[in-house]
Order: structure tokens, then sequence, then C-alpha cells
């Protein structure tokens, strides 16, 4: 079976993107590039939502490097109520409810299976018990004034079990959480 993982970079707030901000918040640095590049190599499918998939489409030539080309090529699922395709050659859009066609998905694969960015989508995994990982990439930076899309806004009380940790390039915290049911309460 494989395991459903969400890859979020946040600020230390807790925000998912800066107005203001470059990519990766601008920590791009070469242990980080590197990781990416050999995660990117590994056998997986990627998962992303419509806003995601129409930010990164929307990337001016200029960006699209490399990794960028390589992304599109990877086999995966945009879901979408509203486009009824992608662009992109790896990627099939699917109109059906994400909770349901992932958990399905899940038993028919031995790799990994990615979620890139798309919050809303990982709230309802989060939500459903589906997702098996949430992989936090906390960048040292806090955004309370540019900072949005909070992470967690949303999504529900759920308790998490530390998985791991890392460092990246000396200041990139990488956090995973396996998502355990509900917290205590009181």
């Amino acid at each position: 079976m494989g395991k459903l993982i969400s890859e979020l970079i946040v600020s230390i707030d807790g925000c998912a993107r800066g107005t203001k901000s470059p990519a990766y918040y601008g920590y791009g640095g070469p242990e980080f590039m590197e990781w990416l590049a050999q995660k990117a190599k590994q056998p997986h499918r990627q998962v992303l939502g419509r806003k995601t998939y129409e930010m990164l489409n929307m990337l001016p030539e200029e960006h699209r490097d490399d990794a960028y080309r390589r992304m599109t090529e990877i086999p995966g699922w945009m879901f979408s109520r509203t486009l009824p395709s992608a662009a992109w050659p790896g990627l099939e859009a699917v109109g059906d409810d994400a909770v349901a066609y992932l958990k399905t998905a899940k038993n028919e694969t031995e790799n990994e299976i990615r979620l890139i960015g798309s919050l809303s989508i990982v709230r309802e995994l989060a939500k459903a018990g589906v997702l098996d990982t949430l992989r936090l990439i906390i960048c040292p930076l806090a955004l309370p004034e540019s900072g949005v899309e909070p992470v967690f806004e949303g999504m529900g009380d759920i308790k998490f079990e530390l998985q791991r940790t890392w460092t990246i390039d000396d200041n990139i915290l990488i956090v995973d959480y396996a998502p355990n049911g509900s917290p205590p309460t009181a």
C-alpha cells in the first residue's frame, strides 16, 4: 500500500505563502535543492488541486527550469470540478471526490503519493483519516503582515504523532507528523 504524504513549505507562523515572498521563501539552498531533486527521482505519483496547478502552470517561461519540466511529467492527478484537463503531460484531471479517489489509489500502488500544496485537499484528507504523513518544511521566517493561507485554518482539531525531524542547509526544519485521531480534551 502506498503512503499519502502532504509536503507543505511553511513559515514558522504556519503560512503556506507570503504575498511578497520568493520561491521557497528564499531558502532554496544547495542541500534543499538536492533533497528536492533526489525526491523527484524516487518513484511516486503527485497530487495537486486546481489552484496549485494553475499557480504553477502560470509560472513565467524564464522560471521553468529542468526541475519544473520534470515535475510536469511526473504521473499524478489534478483534482478539479471545473478544469476538464491539465496541460502537463503526466497529470490527469479528476473531477471525483479526492478523499474516495485517493483512498483507492493508495491501495493500488506501492509508491508514495505526494500532495503538493493544495491546502483544501490536505484538510479533507486529514479530516477523513486518509493522510499518512503531514511533512512541514519550515522556513525560518514569520510573516504576520504578508503571510497568507494559514495551513491549519478550517482543518478541525487533530492530534499528530511525531515521526521524524531533520534540518537542511542548517536553517530549514523538516518535520514529519502522522495524523493520530482527536486531541485530548479537558
